[in-house]
């Protein structure tokens, strides 16, 4: 029997993590699961639907409700470790990120946070969001896969980048591809960074932290116009917008097939590219 619990306790693994993050939760528990929901983004509707079609548990990527969506900006603390691999000074990483984080948190404070866990409830519809375990999923994989097929290439450009991003199977799938946003296709990549997990986009000041460090070219999931517009006049480094459907597809993919693995039955909707 396959419990809410355990395919938490299964994305933690897989993401290397020892306790669920803050973007991340078990809304309504559940028990005896053998048919799933999964999204990128579940909401009230799709609770609905899964009630109607007999689904046992809806997983959303995305949080929407509850505790999830009022401490997401905590998340966002866990891209210091991961400027600090990179070389940023864990001082200038935590002020770095600092703007950012309190952005979020006033943005969530009046938000509704009840109403979609509460038609949980009320439908009696096991219910949970994932999002950081399978970011970091994605994260550790796209990077992995870069540094095998460039680390040998010290004058690898972005249509380099470009071209090992194709690689990957959802990126091929995609509508939505890959693309430069600050840079051009004979730029040298440099040193290249996978930011993926840690919440949302760091923002320009992370960004130019990055640069600042040694940092050639960062590969992200998206970039607000105003952050493109900053690292651009900073004139430094390259950014790669892999696309955010695929991206989180990546990651989602990987613990669908271990689902998949322990017997559950798993379909797969709302942005996620199979």
């Amino acid at each position: 029997m396959v419990s809410t619990s355990d395919i938490m306790n299964l994305a933690l693994k897989l993401a290397g993590l020892d306790e669920i993050p803050h973007d991340s939760g078990i809304i309504v528990e559940g028990n005896n699961i053998k048919k799933v929901l999964i999204g990128i983004d579940m909401d009230t509707p799709e609770l609905l639907l899964a009630k109607e079609l007999g689904y046992d548990l809806v997983i959303s990527h995305h949080p929407h409700t509850g505790m999830p969506d009022i401490n997401f900006h905590h998340v966002l603390n866990r891209q210091i470790d991961k400027m600090v691999e990179f070389g940023v000074p864990i001082n200038k990483a935590q002020k770095a990120l600092r703007e950012k984080i309190n952005s979020l948190e006033r943005a969530s404070h009046p938000r509704n946070f009840d109403r979609v866990q509460s038609f949980a409830k009320l439908l009696n519809m096991p219910y949970m969001n994932i999002h950081m375990p399978c970011d970091i999923i994605t994260e550790n994989f796209v990077q992995n896969h870069i540094n095998s097929r460039l680390n040998n290439n010290p004058k690898a450009t972005l249509k380099n980048v470009l071209d090992v991003l194709m690689e990957i199977p959802e990126y091929q799938k995609s509508p939505v591809k890959p693309v430069i946003r600050v840079g051009s296709q004979d730029d040298y990549a440099g040193k290249i960074a996978v930011l993926m997990a840690g919440g949302t986009n760091g923002g320009k000041n992370v960004f130019k932290a990055y640069f600042d460090a040694g940092v050639g070219t960062i590969i992200c999931m998206h970039m607000p116009d105003d952050v493109r517009d900053a690292v651009i006049e900073q004139n430094i480094g390259n950014v790669i917008v892999a696309g955010h459907m695929p991206s989180d597809s990546i990651g989602i993919n990987i613990l669908i097939n271990e689902l998949e693995k322990i017997g559950l039955e798993v379909t797969a909707v709302s942005g996620i590219i199979r």
